[in-house]
């Protein structure tokens, strides 16, 4: 995928991370699921966020989710993915965690015509992502290509 600002630049895989990070981490602080972040985001500004990652990614974590939030007018939900049974979820994974489960699926799942920001929106509105986010089960735990494979098959 090229960048949309500089057609010369290529737009990494780490940028990919980026994004997949900072919507976890929007999400859960608005306690609303990631595809509602996706969504609300759309694909236009989310072409517009991963042509700027690799200058986001060296600011404040706490000011993008801030500015996300009021640039795209995301409101809180209900939705409290860290609410888990302490008996089957002994930790819970981090953003960073997520936002590499996440990258790692989009990457293994992206056709040959699809660019990072189609994978992004195909993925996080894909059902197996209420299992990959239900802490209570291991389906996050999973090598990436079991949850590519789950999500190729249409659940684990």
């Amino acid at each position: 995928m090229k960048n949309k600002y500089f057609p010369d630049e290529d737009i990494e895989e780490d940028d990919l991370f980026f994004i997949c990070y900072m919507i976890e981490r929007v999400a859960r602080h608005l306690h609303q699921r990631n595809k509602y972040v996706v969504n609300a985001i759309g694909k236009e500004e989310l072409t517009h966020l991963i042509s700027v990652a690799n200058v986001l990614h060296s600011e404040n974590p706490l000011k993008v989710q801030a500015d996300w939030i009021e640039q795209y007018n995301l409101k809180s939900g209900d939705f409290d993915i860290t609410n888990v049974d302490k008996e089957l979820a002994e930790r819970i994974p981090t953003e960073l965690e997520m936002g590499s489960v996440y990258k790692r699926l989009i990457l293994d799942t992206m056709d040959t015509k699809e660019d990072f920001v189609g994978g992004i929106i195909r993925v996080y509105n894909n059902d197996i992502c209420e299992v990959i986010d239900n802490y209570n089960c291991s389906a996050f735990y999973e090598p990436s290509y079991v949850i590519a494979r789950a999500y190729q098959n249409g659940g684990f």
